[in-house]
This record gives structure tokens, C-alpha cells and sequence, in this order.
């Protein structure tokens, strides 16, 4: 049987075969990247050479990108969410474009994985009049012929929304068009009208899996590829980058045309098996043994329970593996949430939960990804002493919303949203305890209540996206230069130990990440400040350089990510005082810059810091 190493090598190979330079996967917490939490797909780390700037691998691309999703946090527990997942991916940097691409993903499913092609359906982009897109009919004509080429009719029937699919049916079909909602891409989810000036996007067209189930009226009265019904899965988009948002609110044609495929690994596994239930591949069902094996309770009876401890304990040890901690803030407060749920669904089934029953499942992780994405020597120790000391810190913070939970009599959907926000203490408990006293919690209060945190999230989100690296904006520029000058000054001040963690970069200030176990001395502030001013003022030139990784560190490049790094690196010199592997945006000369300040620091955990600084104006 097919598995997920075998088939990530099958990818590999295929795309290596057509000329394509293999790079290694980034980090889920991308450094320097403000625009979002977490690397979500393989386009991510991409963004730079789709908008412009060149490879130092060339014009052909490919990769399995670790990747995390924690807006589907709350959706896992059915057969086919999940937080962590790989994404195949390949690229055409103004090189190839639909009838390779489309012609090449259809061999490799056909040919190379073996799914059957009448159990293959697709989509395109159905066109956007109001802004000038036509309906692609290129993608259309090629999906028919490659049917055509294995004996099937396909015939094209327009959809337009999901609404409309679930009154209408297949029809008969075999390509579907969809409008902006479904078949057009752009970050962020935007569409033509809501993208903002300068940004690129295009259609796309997506391979959807017939797992021949039967439709369940639920999800509409007709079944069509975009149905959450269960019978079709998405198993591939291929991204047509086309266009470019103008400040006037046009569309325009981009003189460069990418190509950007995206492909969840785990589910084309699920399609090569015929099993819907994607968490009965190999990358996910070693997990549930391991917790059967310490509940004693079987998967067919807690299905929904035991694929959520699956996929967010997996999802916490490749988080924790990067050197991200539990925290209140971010990234680090996605991840608490992440295992706190976890460990809320390992309770329910074994009551006398321990740190060895952690353990087992925390090393059935290790043992899946072990020489891929973990080092099981090196990190599972680390890692598992990590989950278990935040285990037994939630299992205080219960203690603590029991004794709050016991200060209202009447337990209300915003009392239960507090107690999730403030205490972390879990909806589903408090659902339980309300039941207990006979009560019924609000939950259109409780929702309204989350909705208003989310919009305040979003909101943030967007800031950071406005003000990141994305808009390559002169003082969002600055700040990324500063990221160098601040590491190498605090590796002076503090010593060799500190590494760069993780950044965030707006128009307001610099945020840095980084490795120490104390707080720095009003001195050593002064310190670091001092060196960064001086610099600074010494005006030094900031030149780049392609070269092969390994004479890039011989050289002294500084590269700490826990990342993989591709055979040729582009390297940035700041005079003599700074070497380091990147690839975001940087000043010419230091003096652009201007002079720095440290306004604030704090801990992220027993051995990570972290500073901001601001420009004087």
C-alpha cells in the first residue's frame, strides 16, 4: 500500500524529471513574514519570486511544505480536517503555464499514484465581467482533451456558487465553473474587488476525488464537487497568477505569469486508498493506535474525539520542534490552545491521564516524521517534557475556572466565553457544568461574544498584513534591515548562544524573537542600542550575494532557522559587521535607517526574549 513517504518522493521525482529544482520545506513559523501567524501553504515562502524577484534555483520549483492551519482548529474532528499538513507544490516562475501543468497533474494522478480518472472531477473559473476577467475557456478545452485521451466526455456545466451547485446537480458534468468565491485566488481569501493595490492573483482550477458516497440532503438538495457532503474531495489547485490589482481598482495583466499548484499530500493518499477517512493514512493512524492503546478505547466508537487528539498533537509537536512555547500571545497562544484541546479529549477518554500516556503518543509522532521533519534523538525529549509541563499548567487553570465557574450562579454565553478567553478554560466543560445545574448556556450569546474577538483578530491581522513585509514599504524596509544589525549587536553584547526566534515587522515598530534566559541589564540595553546607532551612522553598504549554502556558512552567514535550506542561498552583507542568510527587503546603505531605540522587552518563556524597537522620528 501506497504511503505518505512513498508518495511525497513520487512528487518529487515526477516534478524533478520535468526539470524542476526540489527545495526543502520553510519553517511553519516563517521569520521576518508579519503577514500571517503561520505558514499555511507553499506559496507562503514563495511570495518574493511570484512577485518579482529571482530564484536563486531558477524559473522551475517544487517542494512538500509542513504546513498549519489554525483557522481549522474548531473543523477538525471530521474525516478530513486538519491543522498540520503537507502541501505538494510546484512552480512555474514565468516559465510553463496551463497546458503543462494541467497536463502534467493529471499524469501523476493517473499514472504515477494510479487513481482512476472517471473518479476525477474539476473546476475552473467560471469569469468576473464586472472586472474585465474572462471565463477560462484554455483550462476547459485542455481538462476536455485529457479526458478525451482516456475515453471520458467531459462535459462543462456553469455553476456559479456552491448555492447554486446544491440546487442543481452535477448535471452530468465533469468540469465545473465556479465564480470569485471558489475559483479565484488571491491572499487572504480576497477576490478581484476586495484585493488590495499591487497585489497579484488569477484563476485557478481545482481536482476534486469521487469517493461515490452518498449524498447526505444536509448539505443541499443536489451533490456537486464543492458539496461538504463527504462524496468529493479536493485533492489539488493549480494557480493561474495572472493579474495585478491597479490603485485605480483595475485589473492588469502581468507581464510575468506564474503558475503556483498546490496539492494536500495526506489527501491524495486518502483518494490512492479509496478511504474518505483521511486519518487512516499512515501519517495519522499510527497516532490513534497510540491512543487506543492508553485509553483502551476503540477509534470506530470516538472517531470525532480521537482524530482531534491526532491532529493537534501532531500539529503541537512540530510546533514545539521549531521552538515555539506555550504562551498567551500569537503563535504561542495558538499552540497552547492547540494541546489545552487535546488534552480536554484525552480526559474524556481516560480520566487518570499521566505524563507516560503523553509520552507514547508524543513519541508516535517522533516515529512517523523521523529523519523528514523531527529529529527523534535530538527533540523528543525536549519536546515531550515541554507538552506535559503545559499539560499539568492546564490542569491548574481547570482548578481556577472551577473556582471561578462557582462565582455565578447563572452561567451565561459571555461568563462562558471569559472563562475561554481569560482562564482558557474549555466551551465544552463548561457546557457540561451548566448541565449539571440544570442550566442552558446562550450559545447565540457565547458566538456573538467569539465573533467580536475574531473581528478584533482580523483586525490586528490586517494591521500586520498592511504594514508587513508584503507592501515592501521604506519603513517596513528599514525595520527588516535593523533585524540584522539587532541580532548581530545582541550576539555581541550577550554572547553566541542568542539566535534569532522569530520576527514581526509594521510601520510602528520592529518585534524580535530570540534565544537568552534572562532579562537584559538597563546596561546591556544601552549596549546593544549603542552598537546598532553606531552602524547605523557609520553608513556601511548592504550588498547581496548568491552562493552555495555550505560556502555561505563557511564564510560565517549567520542561518539558525530549524529549516532546510536549499543548495544555493542568497546572502545579505551589511559592511563587515553583518553576514546573514534572507531573502526580504533591505536598505542600500545603513544610514537610511536612522537611529533605533529599544522601547520594550518581556519573556516569551524560561529561554526566549523578546525585544521591540522603534525609529526616532
Amino acid at each position: 500500500m501506497l504511503t505518505g513517504n512513498d508518495l511525497r518522493q513520487k512528487y518529487l521525482d515526477f516534478f524533478a524529471k520535468r526539470n524542476h529544482q526540489i527545495i526543502p520545506s520553510a519553517p511553519i513559523i516563517l521569520s521576518g513574514d508579519p503577514t500571517t501567524l503561520f505558514t499555511g501553504s507553499g506559496m507562503q515562502p514563495m511570495m518574493p519570486y511570484l512577485l518579482g524577484q529571482t530564484h536563486p534555483l531558477g524559473k522551475r520549483l517544487c517542494d512538500s511544505q509542513k504546513s498549519f492551519r489554525s483557522g481549522d482548529i474548531e473543523e477538525v474532528g471530521d474525516n478530513r480536517h486538519q491543522t498540520f499538513f503537507e502541501m505538494l507544490g510546484n512552480w512555474s516562475l514565468s516559465d510553463y503555464f496551463k497546458t503543462e501543468q494541467l497536463s502534467w497533474f493529471f499524469e501523476f494522478l493517473t499514472k504515477e499514484v494510479g487513481l482512476d480518472p472517471k473518479r476525477l472531477y474539476v473546476s475552473v473559473f467560471i469569469g468576473d465581467k464586472t472586472n474585465g476577467v474572462p471565463k477560462d475557456h484554455e483550462s476547459i478545452a485542455i481538462w476536455q482533451k485529457l479526458f478525451a485521451g482516456v475515453d471520458i466526455q467531459a462535459k462543462e456545466v456553469d455553476l456559479d456558487t456552491e448555492e447554486n451547485g446544491a440546487q442543481v446537480g452535477l448535471q452530468g458534468g465533469r468540469i465545473f465553473a465556479y465564480g470569485v468565491k471558489k475559483n479565484w485566488w488571491a491572499r487572504n481569501g480576497a477576490i478581484p474587488s476586495t484585493m488590495p493595490a499591487g497585489e497579484p492573483g488569477g484563476p485557478d482550477s481545482e481536482v476534486f476525488y469521487d469517493f461515490g458516497t452518498p449524498h447526505d440532503p444536509k448539505f443541499g438538495r443536489q451533490c456537486h464537487p464543492n458539496c461538504d457532503c463527504g462524496r468529493f474531495l479536493e485533492i489539488g489547485n493549480s494557480v493561474f497568477m495572472l493579474y495585478q490589482k491597479q490603485a485605480d481598482g483595475s485589473l492588469k495583466e502581468l507581464s510575468q505569469k506564474n503558475l503556483d499548484f498546490g496539492g494536500g499530500l495526506e489527501r491524495i493518499l486518502a483518494a490512492a486508498h479509496h478511504d474518505p477517512d483521511v486519518f487512516k493514512i499512515d501519517l495519522l493512524f499510527p497516532i490513534i493506535e497510540a491512543t487506543e492503546k492508553i485509553s483502551a478505547k476503540k477509534y470506530a466508537e470516538n472517531a470525532s474525539v480521537m482524530r482531534i487528539i491526532a491532529d493537534h498533537l501532531k500539529g503541537t509537536v512540530m510546533l514545539i520542534a521549531e521552538g515555539l512555547e506555550p504562551s498567551n500571545k500569537q503563535q504561542g497562544y495558538v499552540l497552547r490552545r492547540l494541546l489545552r484541546r487535546a488534552v480536554l479529549k484525552l480526559t474524556q477518554l481516560k480520566t487518570n491521564l499521566t505524563g507516560s500516556d503523553l509520552s507514547q503518543i508524543v513519541e508516535s509522532v517522533f516515529d512517523i516524521y523521523d529523519g523528514v521533519y523531527l529529529d527523534k534523538k535530538q527533540d523528543l525529549s525536549r519536546v515531550g517534557q515541554a507538552i506535559i509541563a503545559e499539560t499539568e499548567r492546564f490542569q491548574k487553570t481547570l482548578a481556577k475556572g472551577l473556582r471561578e465557574l462557582e462565582k455565578h450562579p447563572d452561567i451565561t454565553g459571555k461568563v462562558a466565553f471569559d472563562l475561554l478567553a481569560t482562564y482558557g478554560f474549555p466551551w465544552e466543560l463548561t457546557l457540561e457544568i451548566a448541565a449539571e445545574k440544570g442550566q442552558v448556556v446562550d450559545r447565540n450569546q457565547f458566538a456573538e461574544e467569539f465573533k467580536k474577538h475574531q473581528e478584533l483578530s482580523r483586525t490586528a491581522s490586517a494591521g500586520m498584513f498592511r504594514g508587513g513585509l508584503a507592501d515592501h514599504s521604506e519603513t517596513v524596509t528599514k525595520y527588516h534591515t535593523a533585524t540584522h544589525l539587532l541580532q548581530q549587536a545582541l550576539r555581541d553584547v550577550l554572547g553566541d548562544h542568542v539566535h534569532q526566534a522569530g520576527s514581526n515587522l509594521t510601520n510602528e515598530r520592529l518585534r524580535f524573537d530570540f534565544s537568552h534566559d534572562k532579562a537584559l541589564t538597563p546596561d546591556q540595553e544601552k549596549a546593544v542600542e549603542k552598537i546598532i546607532n553606531q552602524q547605523i551612522t557609520a553608513d556601511l553598504l548592504v550588498t547581496q550575494k548568491e552562493m552555495a549554502y555550505d560556502e555561505a556558512i563557511k564564510t560565517g552567514a549567520l542561518a539558525f532557522f530549524k529549516e532546510k535550506y536549499p543548495a544555493k542561498v542568497t546572502v545579505y552583507h551589511i559592511g563587515d559587521y553583518s553576514r546573514e542568510l534572507c531573502g526580504g527587503p533591505h536598505v542600500a546603505h545603513t544610514s537610511e535607517i536612522g537611529k533605533i531605540k529599544i522601547v520594550k522587552q518581556e519573556s516569551l518563556g524560561s529561554s526566549l526574549r523578546r525585544v521591540y524597537l522603534k525609529l526616532l522620528a
